[in-house]
């Protein structure tokens, strides 16, 4: 059985980005209670050669909105890249969930083997099927970043666990 594809995309990033507000909220309160400020995550990476924290917040937004977009056949909407601020990073988040709630099922249906064509750096593209884009690259690249970020917020002591990361389980069947 094949699933659909607005399931795979739309509802994991609906889901996900929903806990990733969740975990920003976390961060805050506990600034807040060490008494720091808050917008001191922004620059933090694990590694040296590894994108800031900031950029890890950007990244997992345009990765959902991008895929999204592109699954549907439309263009995603430019972000500049100037979050300064963890409520800028917050409202980001929130902005790309606020677009990627606006597609119907209905938008993806018979796209699975479709061909896509996809920026693959200057001036470069690469031709996918659109399901091998979505769960070989867009899928992979969105849960990275927002790793990373929960990674980064968790090695700098936040409060946070599996649980935040993965968010409320439905009810056993």
């Amino acid at each position: 059985m094949a699933l659909p594809t607005h399931l795979v995309s739309v509802a994991v990033f609906q889901r996900m980005l929903n806990n990733l507000l969740g975990i920003l909220d976390k961060a805050a309160a506990h600034a807040a209670a060490k008494r720091f400020d808050p917008n001191n995550y922004l620059a933090i990476r694990l590694a040296p050669d590894m994108l800031p924290f900031v950029k890890q917040i950007q990244l997992t937004s345009d990765h959902a909105k991008r895929a999204t977009a592109r699954l549907a056949g439309v263009e995603a909407p430019a972000y500049e890249d100037n979050e300064k601020t963890l409520d800028e990073c917050k409202q980001r988040i929130q902005k790309t969930l606020d677009y990627v709630k606006g597609f119907k099922p209905e938008q993806f249906e018979g796209v699975e083997k479709k061909p896509l064509v996809v920026p693959a750096g200057v001036n470069k593209k690469r031709t996918w099927v659109t399901e091998d884009y979505l769960l070989v690259n867009a899928i992979p690249n969105f849960f990275f970043h927002l790793t990373t970020a929960y990674a980064i917020l968790r090695e700098s002591g936040v409060d946070i666990g599996k649980a935040d990361y993965i968010g409320p389980q439905p009810p056993a069947a």
